[in-house]
């Protein structure tokens, strides 16, 4: 992991160089003569990662080298940091100075002061100099050099050490008593095999992370006596990380002749990869084969076999197994592909599994009573990993049924993983996946151990943490924000991180890390010194480290200790006043890039946090604090500030400096008991916002102090907008707001909210709305529905709030070719709502709220045919469920919110008389609220708690 550290700082140091000359005199030749050294230095790092990786534990000189190596990176990142907030901090003092005598004597002082701070820095980059020269005379002595070959690191490691035991090879030959849950998958995959896709050349696909028993399910697929009988030719080929096509052709041409019994073509030895690829042509081409490649890793796997296995409409079979779910999706360019995705699994066969494997060679072969709970907590653990279940039953196999043996087992289950040779193959298979990813995303994949462990991480959360680090790098035609989305996306496809939550727009909200794979994080967070993700407190703190992570006792922080080149700390779960350790961070941590508090129970952010002036990320999320102080404008770095639902409901006219500020995320939440919704409302900001040219993300702003339109006129200059949030708009703004808006060519999403309900926003005069918007949130009243919605073809969510809007703007909205998401809350007075035939043709989610007047609600069939959900109420005179909600056959859910026991008894089992239009919906829930009270309980249809509140 090494590279990764040095390249992002030949990354600065070629942006220091590319800057202006003046910017470093003095000390050019030396940056210059660094990057030129770690350019060369890099090359060596994937090979020397590799070797120590190797030797396991037996290259005690090559991981000094490399750890070496990384502190020498961090230690030039520092030394850059440092100079160019000296030069810049000088140069600003500079514009600033006042002229007469006593303003040059003061110049003269500074000068004098800035030469010598110079002088300390040149001298400090001279020494590094001579460490990094050090280095690379340290590295001769090892024996190491740059490989001739260039490879990934496990194909390094195979290849340097033929000693070396691949942990993977014995997937392949599980016994079945190993095995659960595996006969509906066989079952369903021994299927496609043979009845699917008729004649038609067909790849089966199974993707699942490491561990998840892949190739231990097409093991059994392939070797299915059923399989066999159906094809005239068979062959089974592990695939390396690096493969040389001609040694993978010339095996799948053996294992093809050998499966038949028939001699080896003579010569095959001495073929080369265009005769290898004529014979197996000519070979396969009047046979149905079927042809399994295991653990395929990249896309270019299939450019170099698909003109191999020729379709031949014979029904031949192609089955790969991956953990890239882009290697499967590659494989569509010239096949018909079927995914099978392999889910970890559930914990009543993860028990099963683990049982029989502990208990196998017990004569009951069940577990007793008194282990029961503990293997419950033993296979929670390892979340549906059958890897991890097999392992560890074997090891508790061992231990027979001491209740004290298998506790022990469960309080060190991480220390073991680590030390146990029954356990430490498995995080050498999970660390493959980690082994094999490019440089630009393993720091990303790393940072995830800074969160807890179970811990449900919002995207836009760790997305904007990663542009803080500098791990994302801005490509053409696209921002950063969706560079690193693309990032994430990489990771989620190679299955290294879980999707907990995807919104009705198809983006991931909410993801996590199987515990497992957290494990292999955090052995390599701890190699390289970088985490302290249990640190309760810093007192005692020693060392470098880059990144924290902070849990409980904020408040007995002490800042006695160096800890300068500390990047990033994210605080979780804090109880106390941690006033004081925000105080030690704002003072002792100069190269702070990165302070999150989400959460934690802060009340007050002091004037020291203008000392931050390297930081690039402040979140005060869910915090208490109510001000920011004024040197908050001195952070001339900072891309992110996020105020989200904190107490701060004005900015000070400060947050105008901060020229590189692209997500400004604030807002308060207000609870509505009446709908029992909640509403957002913006904070305060000057007029003059215009300086903010970087601005991403402004949500959301309010305007009741707002009474002229120099305002918009700022907003208008806003041109890298994409998201905006306006809150408390007045009838006399629209016009001026309408204006701005159609300067702003970015805008994916728009929310606009009145100052009260009844306020009409005047919306009309847009007559070229940004092509791009795909969001768009109106709560206020309207006249009729803005003519310029009708043209947003790129519009995929709308929400229309006290909107007043007529039946006829559902034939306006419903032609919309990419809606999803539709929410009417308290905005149609009508008494009948019909959504007709052929409208909302890709609608999967449909919100009607609050519509007190509705009495009646019809729904074609041929209406909203992909509707997933549908939410209903409180809407006090609607009389009965439309029958045609019975034509929703894609309806996942359907909830209904404080509506008339008259109406919801109408839909009870047995004896409502319309249950039979909601008998075919998975999940009817009824959201009921007593007495006004806040508290709302939930109950799914045929809760017995139902129908005693209902009666």
């Amino acid at each position: 992991m090494a590279e990764v550290a040095l390249s992002m700082v030949i990354d600065k140091l070629v942006s220091l160089l590319n800057e202006d000359m003046e910017l470093l005199s003095g000390v050019h030749k030396e940056v210059e003569d660094i990057k030129i050294e770690l350019e060369f230095i890099t090359c060596l790092l994937k090979e020397a990662d590799a070797r120590a990786v190797r030797e396991d534990g037996n290259s005690d000189g090559v991981k000094t080298w490399v750890k070496l190596v990384r502190e020498t990176a961090y230690r030039i990142e520092d030394a850059i940091d440092d100079y160019i907030l000296h030069v810049q901090n000088h140069t600003d003092r500079d514009e600033q100075e006042q002229h007469g005598f006593g303003a040059y004597l003061c110049k003269a002082a500074s000068f004098l002061k800035s030469m010598k701070r110079r002088h300390e820095i040149a001298s400090e980059l001279q020494d590094i100099k001579r460490s990094i020269y050090e280095i690379g005379q340290k590295r001769k002595r090892y024996g190491f050099n740059i490989s001739e070959k260039e490879g990934s690191s496990n194909d390094s490691i195979v290849a340097g050490n033929k000693t070396w035991r691949d942990p993977r090879v014995g997937l392949q030959f599980v016994e079945d008593n190993a095995l659960v849950g595996i006969d509906s998958p066989r079952n369903e995959l021994v299927d496609r095999l043979i009845h699917g896709s008729a004649s038609t050349r067909t790849v089966i696909s199974i993707v699942g992370m490491g561990g998840i028993g892949k190739t231990t399910l097409a093991r059994k697929v392939y070797e299915n006596q059923t399989v066999i009988q159906h094809f005239d030719c068979h062959a089974w080929i592990t695939v390396s990380q690096s493969f040389m096509v001609e040694a993978l052709l010339r095996t799948m041409l053996r294992r093809l002749y050998e499966a038949r019994k028939e001699s080896l073509p003579k010569g095959i030895d001495r073929m080369d990869e265009e005769e290898l690829i004529s014979k197996s042509r000519e070979y396969l081409l009047d046979k149905r084969y079927i042809v399994v490649f295991d653990d395929v890793w990249n896309q270019d796997f299939w450019l170099n076999i698909e003109h191999v296995l020729l379709d031949n409409k014979e029904g031949s079979r192609i089955m790969i197994t991956t953990r890239n779910a882009e290697v499967a999706e590659f494989c569509k360019r010239s096949s018909l592909v079927y995914v099978h995705d392999l889910k970890p699994l559930p914990l009543e066969l993860a028990q099963e599994l683990l049982c029989r494997i502990a208990f196998q060679f017990d004569v009951e072969k069940q577990c007793p009573l008194e282990l029961k709970d503990l293997s419950l907590d033993i296979v929670r653990r390892c979340e549906g990993l059958p890897l991890a279940i097999v392992a560890i039953g074997g090891l508790l196999s061992t231990k027979g049924k001491d209740v004290l043996q298998w506790e022990t087992l469960l309080n060190r289950l991480s220390a073991e993983f680590e030390i146990n040779p029954h356990l430490t193959y498995i995080k050498k298979i999970l660390s493959f996946s980690c082994l094999d990813l490019p440089f630009y995303l393993k720091f990303c994949f790393l940072y995830l151990g800074m969160f807890p462990e179970d811990h449900l991480i919002a995207s836009g959360r760790l997305i904007r943490l990663w542009i803080a680090e500098g791990f994302v790098k801005r490509k053409q035609y696209a921002t950063v924000e969706e560079v690193a989305r693309g990032y994430l996306t990489e990771l989620i496809q190679r299955n290294l991180v879980q999707v907990e939550w995807i919104d009705s727009m198809g983006r991931v909200r909410e993801c996590r890390v199987h515990d497992l794979l957290r494990e292999v994080i955090l052995s390599k967070w701890e190699e390289l010194n970088l985490i302290q993700t249990s640190s309760e407190n810093l007192i005692g703190f020693k060392g470098i480290s880059r990144h924290l992570s902070v849990h409980h006792r904020a408040n007995s922080f002490s800042g006695s200790n160096s800890k300068s080149q500390t990047h990033s700390v994210i605080v979780f779960d804090v109880d106390g006043a941690p006033e004081s350790l925000f105080k030690i961070l704002s003072t002792d941590f100069k190269f702070l890039k990165e302070i999150d508090f989400q959460g934690v129970p802060l009340n007050h952010v002091p004037e020291e946090l203008g000392n931050l002036l390297q930081l690039r990320y402040l979140s005060l999320r869910d915090t208490k604090v109510k001000k920011l102080p004024k040197t908050i404008g001195k952070l001339q770095k900072l891309q992110t500030l996020d105020l989200k639902r904190s107490l701060v409901c004005e900015l000070p006219a400060e947050v105008n400096k901060l020229y590189n500020l692209q997500f400004l995320l604030a807002y308060y939440t207000i609870y509505d008991r009446n709908s029992n919704l909640y509403s957002r409302r913006g904070v305060k900001m000057p007029n003059s916002l215009g300086n903010l040219k970087a601005l991403e993300k402004l949500f959301s702003v309010g305007m009741d102090t707002h009474e002229g339109n120099e305002f918009f006129t700022e907003l208008g200059r806003l041109k890298q907008l994409r998201k905006l949030g306006i809150s408390k708009l007045k009838t006399k703004h629209g016009v001026a707001l309408c204006a701005a808006i159609e300067q702003l060519n970015h805008l994916q999403s728009l929310s606009i909210s009145s100052i009260k309900d009844d306020e009409f926003l005047q919306l009309q005069s847009m007559s070229n709305p940004p092509i791009s918007l795909k969001s768009l949130c109106i709560r206020g009243r309207l006249s009729k529905l803005p003519d310029w919605i009708s043209g947003l073809q790129n519009l995929v969510r709308i929400g229309l709030h006290w909107s007043t809007i007529s039946d006829d703007s559902l034939k306006i909205l419903g032609v919309l070719p990419n809606l999803l998401k539709f929410q009417l809350t308290n905005g149609y007075d009508g008494r009948q709502l019909h959504f007709e035939q052929g409208y909302f043709q890709k609608l999967k989610e449909l919100q009607l709220r609050s519509l007190n007047g509705l009495k009646r609600l019809i729904i074609d069939e041929g209406a909203c045919p992909f509707l997933e959900w549908l939410s209903i109420g409180p809407s006090p005179h609607l009389e009965e469920l439309p029958s045609g909600i019975c034509h929703l056959n894609s309806l996942k859910l359907l909830t209904f919110h404080n509506m008339p026991n008259g109406f919801a008894r109408r839909l009870l089992p047995n004896e409502g008389p319309d249950h039979w239009k909601v008998k075919h919906i998975p999940n009817v829930v009824f959201h009921c609220s007593t007495n006004g009270a806040m508290q709302c309980y939930a109950y799914k249809l045929g809760d017995q708690r139902l129908a005693e509140v209902l009666h």
